[in-house]
């Protein structure tokens, strides 16, 4: 069932979502080689708890982390862990929050250090793609022109968009109704109203689309090994134009002051 918002809920959501936002700019600020995703995973429980609010992912199903940490050819859900970040890495992270009655839910993929062109440009390419996925969130278009502005953008690169996991609804439950593909044709799907607040997250592959769960029964990676990259927003569906609730300035800055990351693919 959609669950279309009022406008004082929509304001609750967005500060659900500007904390997500605000944690991921807390990660940014230390993350660094040396550093344990598991150090990350404390940290942001930390934050959470101090801005009276819960983490969405902790016992959801029965995860038993606070935020998902994906490194590398982890595409999602990574389990944070004791292994120590090296230079070179990409890291996806992936925050929810549950205050106030509602769910924030997005993420952000980081670089630490140097890594080749072709690392950078798919980083580049996939956070542009969220954004014309973005450009059709608009009353009196469909889901399905969501997920075909995100397909076209990243198939004309040759990259490997994922199937098996997609976008959602979000609001009192952090997964709602509708699914949000990152692949589709235009004009299929529902017809979006004013007011439908949705996560929308592209998760490309460098390779091949193809995945699989690893044995901890929670972390996709794909299936070549080869890289993959996560960013998400959380937007609510308006006339005319998008409105996302997350704010990606406050991790940009954070990223661009740590000398540790990565920014040069702006």
């Amino acid at each position: 069932m959609i669950k279309y918002k009022t406008e004082d809920e929509i304001k609750l959501m967005q500060t659900s979502a500007l904390l997500v936002s605000a944690a991921i700019a807390e990660i940014a600020k230390i993350l660094k080689p040396g550093l344990t995703t598991l150090d990350l995973d404390k940290l942001a429980a930390e934050f959470i708890a101090d801005h009276q609010a819960t983490p969405s992912f902790l016992n959801y199903h029965g995860y038993p982390h606070n935020i998902t940490t994906s490194v590398n050819d982890a595409v999602v859900h990574g389990f944070p862990n004791k292994t120590p970040l090296r230079d070179g890495d990409i890291v996806s992270v992936d925050v929810g929050v549950y205050k106030n009655g509602y769910h924030g839910d997005h993420a952000y993929t980081f670089i630490l250090g140097e890594v080749n062109a072709a690392v950078l440009k798919l980083v580049r390419i996939t956070k542009a793609s969220l954004y014309e996925g973005i450009k059709y969130a608009v009353s009196g278009n469909r889901v399905g022109d969501i997920a075909n502005a995100i397909q076209v953008f990243n198939e004309n690169e040759g990259y490997g968009v994922v199937r098996e996991l997609v976008g959602h609804g979000l609001g009192r439950d952090m997964h709602e109704d509708p699914q949000v593909p990152n692949y589709g044709k235009k004009g299929s799907g529902i017809l979006m109203k004013e007011n439908l607040t949705l996560a929308i997250e592209p998760m490309i592959n460098m390779g091949s689309r193809h995945v699989y769960t690893d044995t901890d029964g929670w972390t996709i990676r794909t299936k070549d090994g080869k890289p993959s990259v996560h960013f998400e927003h959380d937007v609510c569906v308006k006339k005319g134009e998008a409105l996302i609730l997350s704010d990606y300035t406050l991790i940009e800055k954070a990223e661009k002051a740590n000398s540790a990351l990565n920014s040069s693919y702006y």
